[in-house]
């Protein structure tokens, strides 16, 4: 894997990944674009959505809809990297089985996602669910 960020102007940044995609990153707490630090949040909650969704699927679960909301704690000093992380899921679908919804949750994150798994390391992550009809 491959990417490459680009300084733009001020503490504005270009990332390009290797299959050509581009976003804006803002260093200045995210006034014109998300910051690196809202961009590792939103892919955990990408990467752990991917997993709760394709695990639903393969137990031909009826799934509509798939949100997770992250909240996070911050150290107040430089670094200010995570002290907490909080995933939650609403998942939306036709009788959904809740015993299968919290083991794909589950699972995601203690499992499958790589960028959770990464965090976790450093990072102790909680998450939880809900359960929608559709």
């Amino acid at each position: 894997m491959h990417a490459k960020v680009k300084w733009t102007d001020g503490l504005q940044f270009v990332g390009q990944s290797a299959s050509g995609h581009s976003i804006v990153m803002d260093g200045s707490g995210g006034k014109s674009a998300p910051s690196p630090m809202e961009m590792v949040l939103m892919a955990a909650g990408g990467c752990s959505s991917v997993d709760v969704i394709a695990g639903l699927k393969a137990d031909e679960q009826k799934v509509t809809d798939c949100v997770a909301e992250l909240t996070t704690e911050r150290k107040e000093s430089a670094p200010r990297v995570f002290t907490t992380v909080h995933v939650h899921f609403t998942v939306t679908g036709e009788s959904l089985d809740e015993a299968c919804v919290s083991r794909v949750v589950k699972d995601s994150l203690e499992k499958f996602c790589s960028v959770c798994l990464m965090l976790q390391g450093t990072v102790p992550m909680t998450h939880s669910y809900e359960i929608k009809s559709a």
